[in-house]
């Protein structure tokens, strides 16, 4: 039997619990309010869906299906993989749909004139902005983004896009998330037989902007396919947590990955990796 002192602790706890509840809902509830007031009579629907205010320009029973079956679903199983907490503000998730509305509201809304058809975060906006005729793909990969940024700041740029751009054509495979083979493997294939591709510790020491330079193409799928080699070993959510605990010692990961590999020759395991790109085939 519970003591009374022990009564009382449990209802504090649970009446600060509610109260924190309540004005995290009030807060979303106040942006959605602020939203719909300045989008009144131009036909956007706005929702809540948590982490998320989604926004979106389609017929309302669309977006309503997109918050949930892309947006949520999406949250829910990178959460069960990888992260503990949700991004520390309200973020707006802009679905536009097509390309004349994603850049004339990009434009309008943001001041921004996109470099990709597809979609963007922009951290400084605190928002997803999204051409959703192209498909869910970039949604999901872009969701990566301020999940990263609130559990792992300190990730290097090809983990946050090497586990984005997985995500980009992704399913369900025995109730968690999984990224398929896509477009990036052509054109990986290729680099691979040109020898192009760096070994794993050049492209894990790229700073921000070396990943993002001249061969961002390359870096981009270089990243992707060794997540996708990880998952396909089970090994992907355990190099998350290695990495993100030893992140201080091994800012690079590469210390990491030897160690979830359990391989001290990279340079055997990277021929090994090379030869499993090069036996993928798209759909898988």
């Amino acid at each position: 039997m519970m003591t009374k002192a022990a009564v009382r602790t449990v209802i504090a706890l649970l009446l600060f619990a509610t109260s924190a509840f309540s004005a995290d809902t009030k807060d979303f509830q106040k942006h959605v309010d602020s939203l719909k007031s300045k989008l009144k009579d131009r036909g956007f629907t706005v929702l809540i869906e948590t982490p998320f205010v989604v926004i979106g320009d389609e017929p309302e029973a669309l977006v309503k299906r997109r918050s949930q079956d892309t947006v949520k679903w999406a949250v829910d199983k990178l959460k069960q993989e990888y992260f503990t907490k949700d991004p520390a503000d309200i973020l707006e998730i802009w679905l536009f749909k097509d390309d004349a509305s994603y850049r004339k509201h990009a434009k309008e809304f943001f001041n921004d004139e996109p470099d990709t058809p597809y979609g963007y975060y922009s951290p400084h906006n605190k928002a997803l902005i999204m051409n959703i005729a192209t498909g869910g793909g970039t949604l999901v990969h872009e969701i990566v983004h301020p999940f990263i940024e609130a559990n792992f700041p300190a990730a290097p740029a090809w983990f946050n896009e090497g586990l984005g751009s997985l995500y980009e054509q992704s399913g369900e495979v025995d109730g968690r998330i999984h990224g398929y083979t896509n477009w990036r493997l052509s054109g990986l294939q290729r680099g691979i037989r040109m020898g192009m591709i760096p070994a794993f510790k050049a492209l894990m020491s790229t700073t921000r902007n070396e990943f993002y330079g001249d061969r961002t193409g390359n870096n981009y799928a270089q990243a992707r396919y060794l997540c996708y080699y990880l998952q396909q070993k089970k090994l992907l959510t355990k190099f998350y947590k290695e990495f993100w605990t030893n992140q201080k010692a091994d800012p690079t990961g590469y210390g990491s990955l030897q160690k979830v590999l359990g391989r001290r020759d990279m340079a055997v395991f990277q021929r090994e990796w090379e030869a499993f790109v090069l036996g993928l085939r798209m759909g898988e």
